[in-house]
């Protein structure tokens, strides 16, 4: 499908199909996401898609605001809101399904292994989302840096987020990243 031509249907088909297998949400299939955008569609560049995910982790709402933004920048309005759209229907649709399936087959043992298999299997998707976004940020030796070092704070302290992302931005703003 040519994206010049119908933008709006390509927004569809991608973050429909990528909504059924963004297994613990969408941050899991950031990676997807980035390649498309990026690499595939060419909807945007690596700065971009850092910048469209770091305005979509600071702004109140669900994760999935990055998929909203991504599709504004492709078709303005009606690209946010079929790309939103795109992203969320078709998994509450299978959730629904899903869970009154699972409802069903409360006594036996396949839906605590299907849980249970999904759990490292978000842990890796996560893990693929933080490197592909510190790859496509990260553009000097100083960025790199204060990514290690806010990744090592994060992991090791009990240190809110947010007071690493601000220090980011300010870094940022300040022009040593």
């Amino acid at each position: 499908m040519n994206s010049g031509q119908n933008p709006l249907g390509t927004l569809l088909w991608t973050f429909g199909l990528m909504s059924l297998f963004a297994v613990g949400g969408a941050n899991s299939a950031i990676p997807e996401m980035h390649r498309v955008a990026v690499d595939v569609r060419h909807w945007m560049t690596d700065q971009q898609f850092a910048d469209v995910f770091a305005i979509s982790q600071l702004s109140p709402g669900p994760n999935v605001l990055i998929v909203t933004l991504i599709g504004y920048s492709v078709a303005g309005l009606a690209g946010a809101l079929v790309a939103t759209l795109a992203m969320c229907v078709p998994t509450a649709v299978l959730a629904y399904y899903v869970s009154h399936l699972m409802v069903r087959s409360s006594h036996s043992r396949w839906p605590g292994l299907i849980q249970a298999a999904l759990v490292p299997l978000s842990i890796g998707l996560m893990g693929a989302s933080g490197l592909i976004l510190a790859l496509a940020s990260d553009r000097n030796w100083a960025a790199a840096l204060v990514t290690a070092v806010a990744a090592w704070l994060a992991f090791a302290t009990r240190l809110n987020p947010l007071w690493l992302l601000l220090a980011g931005g300010c870094l940022g703003f300040a022009g040593v990243i």
